[in-house]
């Protein structure tokens, strides 16, 4: 109960006489978790509204916040009247999330620069499509495990999406070496490229990347058995900026080029031979000996 300064009272203020745009929704709502400010419109009709309000100037939609129980009706209409969504994690929608849900909340929001869709394998390559061409400032997304992804998608995303840093094709089958040549020409902003669990990919996709990304500093060639010590190389010539590489059951590559790159102090997920030996022999009897290597 509000007074002023003689000591007369005033009727009393509520949360929701506070101005909602201005001070709820940008200075209360925004520093809540999702789940929290969704459950308060169970509390009133006002609620409901304010509620609906924050939801259509939200320039967050986390779906990890809500766990992987969220009902599609309800996704459907939380963000009906968005337009205004910045970033999109859609990773705990990927049990049911189609092309039909997906394909409205894209065309509406055209200032997309995160997208994280891993995982969700119902969609189609529509929606990539549909990315492509309604979020021209799209800087970042994830398709890890989505085998939709095709070179035409893919080439689509290239076309319309040139500040791209950052994108995740982790077990997207169908992308071969020529759709990963022609990405890297459009996109050279790229820091951050996943190939990884690829048999498709070989020596030809990893020199074109190095040769057009030079600001790349993480590449993740997990699983792409056909990469070989050639276009490491070319790696460690064109790009000075690196600063991860992973190339784990990569049988091809040796220490032979990696050892170029751990000079540079890159970070590798595979151990030196030395190294690798002294861990094996430390697991079978227990202890690392003390070893006297004169050269």
């Amino acid at each position: 109960r509000a007074h002023d300064s003689t000591g007369s009272r005033h009727a009393d203020l509520h949360l929701l006489d506070l101005p909602w745009e201005d001070v709820l929704v940008p200075q209360i709502f925004s520093y809540l978790p999702l789940r929290h400010i969704l459950s308060l419109q169970r509390v009133s009709k006002p609620f409901q509204s304010l509620v609906q309000l924050y939801l259509a100037n939200c320039r967050c939609f986390d779906s990890t916040q809500l766990g992987s129980q969220l009902p599609r009706s309800a996704f459907c209409n939380m963000l009906k009247d968005n337009a205004v969504l910045q970033r999109l994690d859609l990773r705990s929608c990927s049990d049911w999330l189609t092309d039909k849900e997906l394909l409205p909340i894209i065309g509406q929001n055209h200032h997309l620069l995160h997208i994280n869709l891993n995982s969700c394998v119902q969609l189609s390559r529509q929606s990539l499509v549909a990315v492509s061409l309604s979020c021209p400032h799209l800087q970042n997304i994830c398709l890890g495990h989505c085998e939709w992804v095709d070179c035409l998608s893919l080439r689509s995303l290239s076309d319309h999406c040139k500040g791209l840093e950052a994108l995740d094709l982790t077990a997207c089958r169908q992308v071969k070496d020529d759709a990963i040549c022609y990405l890297v020409k459009k996109s050279k902003r790229l820091k951050s490229l996943s190939l990884a669990v690829n048999a498709n990919i070989s020596d030809v996709a990893v020199e074109e990347t190095a040769k057009n990304c030079r600001d790349l500093e993480h590449l993740d060639l997990t699983g792409c058995l056909r990469v070989k010590n050639e276009s490491i190389r070319t790696l460690a010539e064109y790009c000075s900026k690196l600063k991860s590489l992973k190339v784990k059951h990569c049988h091809n590559v040796t220490e032979s080029s990696l050892g170029i790159l751990r000079k540079r102090e890159v970070s590798i997920d595979v151990e030196p031979p030395l190294q690798r030996a002294l861990v094996l022999l430390q697991d079978v009897v227990g202890f690392a000996p003390f070893i006297n290597l004169q050269i």
